[in-house]
């Protein structure tokens, strides 16, 4: 049986409505920074360091939908599944 895969443009467990913001301070110039929950980094608008989030987990970890967006076999070969 064949397995059909789904196409997504956008990350199907990030719900636009839940992102929140989180201030962190550039390691360069202590600039303030926002960072959304949907990214990883962001570039320092003063001194233009890559400033990163604290996400330090997979989505694989607490995404929902993961599983879905991934399929089977790459889910649980990231999980460390055989």
């Amino acid at each position: 049986m064949e397995e059909v895969m789904e196409m997504y443009t956008r990350c199907p467990g990030q719900d636009m409505k839940n992102l929140r913001v989180k201030l962190y301070k550039c390691p360069n110039c202590d600039q303030e920074v926002e960072i959304f929950s949907d990214e990883v980094s962001i570039r320092c608008p003063k001194c233009k360091t890559k400033v990163y989030s604290n996400m330090g987990n997979s989505c694989i970890e607490w995404c929902a939908s993961a599983r879905r967006c991934l399929g089977e076999e790459r889910w649980g070969q990231l999980r460390g599944e055989d």
